[in-house]
């Protein structure tokens, strides 16, 4: 968590496009990428406008500096331990509404990560499809070590890392490396520092070549079948999905277009 004097730098997000993907640089270098309610709300209007956008497929969310993002800065820390109960709960619900937004997107996310992901900053990953770390890279959710609690976070967590892992770090506090990130599947892939922008955008080109109306029922599958259990009304609702899909323009091109040995015209 980092100290901030000001909240108010225009350009504490940037977006940069390359081709079919946007990514969205968190830039408070200075603090480590600190969240506070004006970063909050400039990822909330980007992902809306980039929704909009038919060009943009696949979005990457990433820092500058030393550190993906070290979690809230102290100023809001400072401003929220001086709020009402009902100020404080329109505050932190603002947040719990990014995180849902992120995590039922319709176009994939990707997480970049280096450096410190804490607290609030291992949300954002958590909330995101597919993370990709380098080495030196930590996760870690202090809260309890001040008497806070990983409260809106803890959803998009418990479903990262399973619920027995999560028990661990939520309750010790500890740091979580990179690698041991990846093996117990919270990182999908743990590169060297000077290959990460690489197989961030390996991911992203892979993700762009498949449709984009199938990435986003995709998405609302794998949520809806997370937690079910396996029984023949389930079985039934998949089937209804795949008939769906079938009876829409995008698949038939796809077919047409996988006979015909060409590329898809999304």
């Amino acid at each position: 968590m980092a100290d901030s004097k000001s909240g108010s730098d225009p350009d504490f997000l940037q977006i940069e496009r390359r081709g079919a993907v946007a990514w969205l640089w968190l830039n408070r270098p200075e603090l480590r990428n600190a969240l506070n309610d004006l970063v909050l709300h400039s990822i909330s209007n980007s992902l809306k406008e980039l929704e909009k956008d038919p060009s943009c497929r696949v979005v990457v969310l990433a820092g500058r500096g030393q550190a993906f993002c070290a979690g809230g800065d102290l100023s809001r820390m400072q401003q929220a331990a001086k709020m009402t109960r009902a100020t404080s709960k329109a505050e932190a619900g603002r947040f719990a509404k990014l995180l849902y937004r992120m995590h039922t997107y319709p176009k994939p996310l990707i997480a970049r990560v280096h450096g410190a992901a804490f607290a609030g900053g291992m949300g954002l990953v958590a909330a995101c499809d597919l993370v990709v770390a380098s080495e030196e890279a930590e996760f870690c959710l202090p809260e309890v070590r001040i008497g806070l609690v990983p409260a809106m976070i803890s959803p998009y967590i418990v479903r990262a890392v399973g619920e027995q892992q999560a028990r661990r770090y939520v309750l010790t506090g500890e740091r979580l490396a990179a690698r041991e990130a990846q093996r117990i599947g919270f990182v999908h892939e743990c590169v060297a520092a000077a290959e990460l922008d690489a197989r961030v955008e390996k991911f992203a080109a892979q993700l762009a070549q498949a449709g984009p109306q199938a990435l986003a029922r995709a998405k609302k599958l794998l949520a809806r079948v997370a937690q079910a259990a396996i029984t023949p009304k389930l079985s039934a609702a998949t089937a209804a999905v795949l008939a769906d899909v079938r009876a829409g323009e995008e698949a038939r091109e796809g077919i047409r277009s996988f006979l015909e040995k060409r590329k898809p015209n999304w």
